[in-house]
């Protein structure tokens, strides 16, 4: 059943689903309405880093724990120059910051980047439907004082609205032009990003969405790092004679993605160029190889997520922010799956047998979450030496 009620101080906000469920709560950033498939995150860290992921495009995010904003915000942890997400959604009101890197309230960073969100609401329960029901598009409408707010028009706006399926986002969040990344990850103490000098091999980023601290850590590794948009042919990547190629993260269903990146994929591999691909660059290598890529029930978002490595028996927790995943059927004979969760038994690493690539569904660049499997840039710049000699 739903109501009507006007909007006061502690009473300003309500999230619907288009389940029909609905919750009430307190407005955090801007005033307004805004929409998109909602998603839960698991992270104790990293509130900034996620709501600036690209991969959350067209997504609202229901942070699970508790305390948001406890550390402020500082331009340092944009993954990216603004937030692509729709939303967001916490269970306390905004914590006052804490933390002697913070130059910013988390609630004016969420102004002045015109992101609304919803506070006061019973964030477990709305998990526990989440993990339930799946996936729901849904709309947080945050009023100003006085204002009347029907929560039944509010629900027969998005009743009918579909999911991430068949939606293709990363031309939404690709860069729109070429560029050289040089820039290192942060250290404490430092009032700048150190910058690359010497470097051992040149490298192709395509950027499908891809996280600032991803680039910085290809930077450590001593590559020189061409990045370059999701639309890139096998001849833009080939011009600046690169010795491997890496594929980045990015938002939506890697099936509709594919249809302009299989080809260009394809070739790279017929061409023997060293490929690393992690989140949808994953997906789309498997995609290139005639397998598929499904929609989860629920996803995969935290910096908690447990995987094995098949062949040593090797346990990693890892951060991961996934709501489609590679199907285990087919399995080609030029692949082999290295990783699997083991929340769920999904493939979460592949090996390709007839070239020099393999991919991971997880972000090894750690931000947030842990660094346990950071090695794998390493082993991409030993794929690419072991190329050139």
């Amino acid at each position: 059943m739903f109501i009507s009620f006007t909007s006061h101080e502690n009473l300003n906000a309500v999230l619907v689903l288009s389940n029909g469920d609905f919750f009430l709560g307190k407005g955090i950033g801007s005033y307004g309405k805004t929409e998109g498939e909602l998603c839960f995150n698991t992270g104790l860290t990293g509130y900034q880093e996620t709501l600036t992921d690209p991969s959350y495009a067209n997504q609202m995010i229901v942070f699970t724990f508790p305390h948001i904003g406890n550390v402020g915000t500082n331009p340092e942890d944009n993954e990216a120059n603004h937030p692509f997400c729709k939303g967001l959604v916490i269970r306390e009101d905004i914590t006052q910051p804490s933390n002697f890197r913070s130059t910013q309230p988390l609630n004016a960073w969420l102004k002045h980047h015109h992101l609304t969100g919803i506070a006061c609401v019973d964030t477990r329960a709305l998990t526990q439907s989440i993990r339930e029901k799946g996936a729901h598009h849904s709309l947080i409408y945050f009023a100003q004082d006085g204002e009347q707010i029907d929560i039944e028009s509010l629900w027969e706006s998005i009743k009918s609205k579909p999911s991430l399926l068949g939606c293709e986002l990363t031309k939404v969040v690709t860069t729109a032009r070429s560029y050289e990344w040089n820039e290192k990850s942060f250290q404490l103490g430092q009032t700048s990003f150190a910058k690359g000098e010497a470097y051992s091999h040149t490298i192709v980023a395509m950027d499908y969405g891809i996280k600032r601290n991803i680039l910085r850590l290809l930077v450590d590794e001593g590559f020189r790092v061409h990045v370059m948009p999701a639309t890139a042919s096998f001849d833009d990547i080939m011009s600046v004679a690169p010795d491997g190629v890496f594929l980045s993260n990015g938002p939506g269903d890697p099936f509709e993605t594919a249809k302009f990146t299989t080809p260009v994929l394809r070739q790279l591999l017929d061409h023997k160029v060293p490929v690393f691909g992690i989140c949808m660059g994953h997906q789309l290598l498997a995609l290139s190889q005639g397998m598929e890529t499904v929609k989860m029930h629920k996803g995969h978002r935290g910096t908690n997520q447990p995987v094995q490595h098949i062949g040593s028996k090797k346990v990693y927790i890892t951060s991961q922010n996934h709501g489609f995943c590679v199907s285990d059927q087919p399995i080609p004979e030029n692949v082999e799956i290295t990783y699997r969760s083991l929340f769920d038994g999904s493939i979460e690493g592949l090996q390709f047998k007839h070239a020099p690539a393999f991919s991971v569904q997880f972000h090894p660049e750690s931000s947030p979450g842990p660094h346990e499997a950071r090695f794998l840039f390493s082993e991409f710049k030993a794929m690419l030496s072991k190329k050139v000699r």
